[in-house]
């Protein structure tokens, strides 16, 4: 692990708008997070846990650039975040289009940024399978024919395929059985070490936070409470 900061994060704020209105007739506004600062380094499992709506979700939310935000957050070494960092989601099957085979799922992104000819996709698609723990058989699965660790597993494929510097893991295994959760923790262990992606693993779940991570921040109501 590096000690230099790949993701810088200061001083971030960010507030909503509630759907209930005051006595004045006006939306209330709500702060979800309060001046909020972080580095995470290169190489490193950074830890972020805390109580469900302390804002962890948020904060992520935040650095993909999926929602506005005051303050600054900069990855280093890169001019923009796209295509540098990826987020892996908490619910996989509802993460990925049931209409679709796994190979065309895990493609889709290189079709999309025109990376790559469509034989090059195909070789890349399948060491991506490999990287996972899943074989190039599974290019012509659909979701409903896969586990729930199996379905996460493409989705982490999916979020890698585009060789991103940072991987966002929110909850990615609060919706598995402890067993097949205990694999995932596995690999994102084993990306780590191999390739040192760098990983930010947002979980409620201190035993799988204390076991994967190299750091951590606890979140309390939108601010970091310690680390």
């Amino acid at each position: 692990m590096s000690d230099t900061a790949l993701l810088s994060i200061r001083n971030v704020s960010n507030t909503y708008s509630d759907r209930r209105l005051d006595f004045f007739g006006r939306k209330e506004k709500k702060q979800v997070l309060n001046n909020v600062n972080l580095e995470i380094h290169h190489g490193e499992i950074f830890g972020l846990t805390g109580k469900s709506g302390c804002g962890k979700t948020t904060l992520a939310r935040c650095i993909l650039g999926l929602i506005d935000y005051e303050g600054e957050i900069a990855l280093h070494g890169a001019e923009e975040l796209k295509h540098q960092v990826q987020m892996v989601f908490q619910d996989p099957g509802a993460s990925l289009n049931p209409t679709k085979k796994i190979g065309w799922l895990i493609k889709e992104p290189l079709v999309i940024h025109k990376i790559g000819t469509p034989e090059e996709r195909e070789k890349k698609v399948d060491k991506m399978l490999l990287r996972v723990g899943l074989d190039s058989s599974y290019k012509t699965r659909r979701v409903h024919e896969l586990s729930g660790g199996q379905k996460q597993r493409v989705c982490i494929a999916r979020a890698l395929i585009l060789e991103p510097r940072l991987l966002i893991a929110d909850e990615a295994i609060s919706s598995l059985d402890v067993s097949a959760g205990v694999k995932i923790l596995n690999l994102f262990k084993k990306l780590n070490k191999n390739s040192s992606l760098s990983i930010l693993f947002i979980s409620h779940n201190k035993d799988a936070v204390e076991y994967l991570c190299d750091r951590v921040a606890v979140m309390e109501k939108g601010k970091i409470k310690e680390s």
